[in-house]
């Protein structure tokens, strides 16, 4: 639809905002970059999508248009399917945590299954955001640098809130009398 609104304003004598940032030849060059990097055939529509919105959002913050916007999407592309791979072992290590939490350590599953609900509970009980560092930190496996970058926060301030939510974590499980 966008291309049509792009195409049409074309004819029409108006370039905008809807003009399509990337051509066809830009277009294909990117799904051969992002199938070359592993990415599924299934995303190779969201990842060109991601080039053209990171492309706008460069231009909508004022900054020069790339010299060679071939390149320059050809690069975005290769970071893409980088992210992609790392989304993808992040997902397996807590596909594969969970599975060892289903998994008892000894033969009695009850304790183990006793112990996942309480600490289900304990996290629920959190804050905002201490609840969010301690998923990041130990079922995402973020370093604590990691975290402070994605959320915009100090380090000192992951350090904090993790400390708080595990004492509050470790105290909700010696209540329930689960550890």
């Amino acid at each position: 639809m966008l291309r049509r609104k792009a195409r049409r304003g074309q004819a029409d004598g108006q370039h905008g905002v809807l003009d399509d940032p990337l051509d066809a030849a830009q277009e294909r060059r990117v799904r051969a970059v992002l199938a070359l990097g592993g990415v599924p055939q299934a995303d190779l529509p969201d990842g060109v999508q991601q080039v053209r919105l990171r492309l706008l959002e460069r231009v909508a913050r004022g900054d020069e248009a790339p010299r060679d916007v071939s390149a320059w999407a050809a690069v975005v592309a290769s970071n893409l399917a980088m992210d992609w791979h790392r989304a993808k072992r992040r997902q397996e290590r807590i596909g594969e945590r969970l599975a060892s939490l289903r998994q008892p350590a000894h033969p009695s599953g009850e304790d183990t299954s006793l112990l996942s609900l309480a600490v289900a509970q304990g996290l629920d009980e959190l804050p905002d955001a201490q609840r969010q560092v301690v998923v990041l930190r130990f079922y995402a496996d973020l370093p604590v640098r990691g975290i402070a970058e994605e959320l915009g926060i100090p380090e000192g301030t992951v350090k904090s809130r993790l400390h708080t939510a595990v004492r509050a974590l470790r105290a909700r499980l010696h209540e329930d009398e689960v550890v």
